[in-house]
């Protein structure tokens, strides 16, 4: 099974590389299953059901969210219905959609799990024993399982790739907008990336525009952030999965820039 995940998509800007790119995507990989983090695509902040539509649209079969699922009050209205899209497992029990499900693209099924890191977030219920009951759940009828863990610090990542090594087939960090170089294929047979990084304004901060964050931390005053309308960066990976064990047999960054990539 090939899989192509895409990182934190932000703003319209985000929207637009996405929109540009995923022809040439699916030209040079062909992948089965495509998954896209989606919690700042609505001016960097949640998501709208248009801007899910488009990316169905598009050719996106699951979406994970994050930390900022909530900051778009239109998501109540449809992610109880929609299951395509997931927000963080482990948040707390009656919280409105779900933290996983199972996504089919190109007669292929791959299970999707969403889950959040508690340092320096909020306080909520443990990733690790969430995540390890859902991935054991999901294992008794697919082999194929994707986390997407939205955390800020880098070891709380990491310890979640050997945690789940073995049991999950790709285990990639988000929510940074920073693509880290570490990605690996765990001994257990588990693909890994710190964080996929972003697709957004490869001239603004994080994908802010930089006066107002530049104007917050040397002031340590409020500001206003808006997203970048810069030039585009897409940032995300490309596994191969064997279907028969679960296991990665491949796994390739994906870096691009507007003017710059070259799609062989």
């Amino acid at each position: 099974m090939k899989v192509l995940f895409i990182g934190d998509i932000v703003g319209n800007v985000g929207r637009k590389a996405l929109r540009e790119m995923l022809p040439s995507l699916k030209s040079k990989y062909q992948p089965h299953i495509i998954i896209v983090n989606g919690e700042n695509s609505a001016a960097g902040r949640g998501i709208t059901k248009a801007i899910a539509n488009e990316f169905f649209n598009w050719g996106v079969h699951g979406i994970t969210m994050g930390n900022h699922t909530w900051d778009n009050k239109d998501i109540f209205e449809f992610i109880d219905d929609e299951a395509r899209i997931i927000r963080p497992a482990n948040f707390p029990p009656g919280t409105p959609g779900r933290g996983y499900t199972v996504v089919k693209g190109n007669g292929k099924e791959l299970a999707i799990v969403n889950l959040q890191g508690r340092t320096f977030l909020p306080a909520i219920d443990c990733p690790f024993r969430v995540g390890e009951e859902i991935v054991e759940e999901l294992r008794r009828d697919h082999k194929c399982i994707l986390v997407d863990f939205h955390a800020e610090v880098t070891s709380e990542k990491i310890a979640m790739g050997y945690f789940m090594d073995g049991r999950a087939s790709i285990v990639v960090g988000t929510h940074t907008h920073v693509q880290t170089n570490d990605d690996v294929i765990l001994p257990g047979g588990t693909a890994y990336l710190t964080d996929a990084g972003m697709v957004g304004s490869s001239e603004g901060i994080l994908g802010m525009e930089r006066d107002a964050v530049l104007y917050k931390f040397t002031t340590q005053l409020p500001a206003r952030f808006v997203v970048d309308e810069g030039k585009w960066q897409l940032h995300g990976l490309f596994a191969e999965l064997d279907e028969t064990t679960g296991a990665a047999t491949r796994l390739e960054k994906i870096r691009l820039r507007e003017d710059e990539w070259v799609m062989s």
